[in-house]
């Protein structure tokens, strides 16, 4: 897919830029998974790590212009500390709250990086977790959990008390299979990446379900392992999907509208650590960076694993000030889009 087919008339984001860079400890990315920003417009990015190499867990602090603020939080299952962290939000007060599928608890900090409390019960009765995956916040100061492998979303308080929780396991309306990402919108409805349905789900803010976006497959408007989905005040939605290595867009009523498979360009961190590390600049400089997708038969895996550009297993995308960020986890950085009204 050609620059000029990724921007028609009729698209609804345009590319603006990528942030990031590979580092497995201090400043940069290493798996990211998640982000969040405060009121500020600083963006705190969720570091899960892997390859076994424990120094990329982390939070790592910036702003879209790239200036970096530091870094909390680390491998472990202490205080502070994430095995395998999934999902980060932030609730009016500015603290941050972080899932952890292997430890089943969610850890809650300052965003200064303090630790402040965490909480989670691992099980499948009510209240109970297991694989606590995405979070958001409603209005009202509640957090939405999806509870990946009890195949439902949980509400809790702030503070962990458990709320309510709605859905169960299967394919029919309002019912998931291990949902991934979860985001309340402006208007307080809920969308629910239902990964293993192949679908994003609208619920009511009491999990009344009100439609199903996308259908399971390869093709534009299908969707194969969706992560997650945001909603701009128009009502159009912007879909993670993971499966396929691309985003998508649907309108209002659920219609497709785009689809980008990923239009990265150096970041500002990047550029720094060419320009110190001259042999890797030349290297680079002689690589063909931007092969035929045709080489590869359509295996959209194959195509991010070899053409630079492209997603490689985007896990989240938010709406944050009118720009929509990608967590683009396998490559290591986040692509930014802006919002066409």
């Amino acid at each position: 897919m050609t620059l000029a087919e990724t921007q028609r008339s009729t698209d609804r984001l345009t590319y603006n830029r990528t942030i990031g860079v590979t580092a497995m400890f201090g400043r940069g990315f290493y798996y990211p998974v998640d982000i969040v920003a405060d009121e500020s417009g600083r963006l705190y990015v969720l570091n899960r790590s892997s390859d076994g190499d424990k120094r990329g867990v982390r939070i790592t602090a910036m702003n879209l212009e790239e200036e970096y603020f530091g870094i909390f939080g680390e491998f472990g299952a202490g205080d502070g500390q994430f095995t395998w962290p999934n999902s980060i939000a932030m609730d009016g007060e500015g603290r941050v709250f972080i899932t952890d599928d292997y430890l089943d608890r969610v850890t809650v900090m300052s965003s200064d990086g303090d630790f402040i409390e965490k909480w989670g019960d691992r099980g499948s009765e009510a209240g109970q977790i297991d694989g606590p995956n995405g979070i958001d916040f409603d209005a009202a100061g509640e957090l939405l959990l999806a509870d990946h492998r009890n195949n439902r979303i949980q509400r809790f308080g702030g503070d962990g008390d458990f709320i309510e929780t709605f859905g169960e396991a299967g394919t029919a309306e309002g019912q998931f299979v291990m949902p991934w990402g979860v985001s309340v919108c402006s208007d307080g409805n809920v969308l629910v990446g239902d990964w293993g349905n192949d679908r994003i789900q609208k619920l009511t803010s009491d999990g009344e379900f009100i439609k199903s976006i996308g259908t399971p497959g390869r093709g534009e408007g299908e969707l194969h392992r969706p992560s997650s989905a945001c909603e701009d005040d128009d009502g159009y939605v912007y879909v993670a999907d993971w499966g396929n290595h691309r985003i998508q867009v649907f309108d209002p009523d659920g219609e497709f509208v785009q689809s980008n498979r990923g239009q990265a360009t150096v970041s500002k961190w990047a550029q720094d650590f060419l320009d110190t590390n001259k042999e890797e600049a030349a290297a680079r400089a002689e690589a063909n960076l931007d092969l035929n997708p045709d080489l590869f038969e359509r295996d959209p895996n194959e195509e991010s694993s070899h053409i630079e550009k492209y997603f490689w297993g985007p896990s989240s995308i938010k709406l944050i000030d009118g720009h929509v960020y990608v967590v683009d986890t396998v490559r290591h950085r986040i692509q930014v889009f802006d919002v066409v009204a």
